[in-house]
């Protein structure tokens, strides 16, 4: 090659080099610089609103899907275009007064396993971007079935008491305190995926315990944890980058995403954009949680003995003698929040049932944990979880074999 071909050639992979670098430097697209329709499907990827209007293998948005809730369960409409049994004739202002509002076409009052209490703060921009998304998929006809709210559940009009209570309507408003990246994390947290829902402990009624937040919840037979920067039960020891990682790939140095936070990162978090997930885990970082200053009672000996031995014949060939195992595969328990969690629900559900954890792009093996619910009896089970949680320089409380029986009890008939 002649030396100023040469030379231009060389030029040429310098400047593509720098552009190369500058992409990478600048992250991953703004999702609020995509055209409507595109901008619509990522708010709803958000939203999770495929996890609760899609059935497991059925048509996409087409609705049927039982919600459960504590008061029964409730199904999820159809929200493709079809005119007739999904949204196509409604009007805009129907469809965001329903989205940031609770209020059905109709005028009725929608229950908030639709999280209007949530999606109130995106803007109506944002709402008529999922509207332009959804309108753009092909129209399915579709009817659900019923509710299944016993009295006085099943009256709507009790709702008006609820949203007194525990509504508040706005747009998200920034703090200008805060940085750009810190207001995406709340926006989004409080706002579209609406962790709260899940992660924010409930009163009788239904509605937020807004002195505990993000400080986990019981829900469908499982304990969501607690999310704040707790140390000994949050994600206090969780770095930004173990957190956005896990929101992408269900997996992470500590631990592995099961249960129904699988869905969500499937369906959700695994979707988002690099920028959101790192502004997630910025935020979460700022949430100051309820540290134990005392520490639990001492635990007894025979217990740590019992649960030990059980621990080195059953559990130790995957999460190790130091409870570390191994990194993005099977979960360190020694590093683990969730076992030492104030609601030791899923730890318990876990060993009886047993799990699978999340299989994502980045992360498709998805490696799973046996049933243990035939080999070890209730007071077995409470043992090993309790070495578990005093092992490797954690503290919790013992778990007791009457938590174990109830566990066994009501996830005997489930299915998921």
């Amino acid at each position: 090659m002649p030396r100023v071909l040469r030379m231009r050639a060389l030029a040429c992979v310098a400047l593509l080099s720098h552009f190369a670098i500058g992409s990478a430097k600048a992250g991953s697209p703004d999702p609020q610089e995509f055209p409507q329709i595109e901008r619509g499907r990522y708010l709803s990827v958000l939203s999770d609103c495929g996890g609760c209007h899609t059935v497991p293998g059925g048509k996409p948005f087409a609705g049927g899907r039982a919600i459960e809730t504590p008061f029964g369960n409730i199904v999820s409409p159809n929200v493709t275009p079809d005119l007739e049994t999904g949204i196509g004739a409604w009007s805009d202002e129907q469809f965001d007064a329903a989205v940031r509002k609770g209020i059905g076409r109709t005028g009725a009052h929608l229950y908030p396993a639709m999280p209007y209490n949530a999606y109130t703060r995106m803007s109506r921009d944002d709402v008529m971007a999922i509207r332009a998304y959804l309108n753009s998929l092909e129209p399915v006809r579709q009817t659900r079935d019923a509710n299944t709210l016993p009295f006085p559940f099943n009256i709507r009009s009790v709702m008006v008491v609820w949203n007194a209570l525990y509504f508040r309507a706005g747009e998200y408003k920034p703090d200008l305190a805060k940085s750009a990246e810190w207001n995406r994390g709340k926006f989004i947290v409080d706002g579209p995926a609406h962790c709260g829902a899940c992660h924010t402990p409930k009163t009788r009624l239904g509605g937020d315990r807004t002195d505990q937040y993000m400080q986990g919840a019981n829900l469908q037979g499982w304990s969501a944890p607690d999310i704040t920067n707790a140390k000994g039960t949050g994600l206090g020891n969780w770095t930004d980058g173990d957190i956005a990682l896990y929101l992408k790939s269900g997996h992470n140095r500590i631990t592995a995403a099961t249960g129904p936070m699988a869905e969500a990162v499937e369906l959700s978090t695994s979707k988002m954009t690099d920028r959101d997930r790192i502004a997630i885990a910025t935020y979460l970082k700022s949430v100051p949680g309820q540290e134990n200053a005392s520490g639990p009672a001492p635990i007894d000996t025979k217990v740590m003995a019992a649960g030990g031995a059980i621990y080195r014949d059953q559990c130790s060939a995957c999460h190790a003698i130091d409870g570390k195992g191994v990194p993005h595969l099977f979960p360190s328990l020694a590093d683990s929040s969730m076992v030492r969690a104030l609601d030791s629900t899923t730890g318990i559900r876990m060993v009886l049932r047993g799990a699978r954890s999340v299989g994502t792009k980045d992360e498709p093996t998805a490696p799973g944990m046996p049933s243990y619910a035939w080999q070890l009896d209730d007071r077995q089970v409470a043992d090993v979880l309790s070495f578990v949680r005093n092992s490797w320089g954690g503290a919790a409380a013992p778990v007791d074999p009457g938590d174990v029986a109830r566990v066994r009890s009501q996830t005997a008939m489930r299915n998921d």
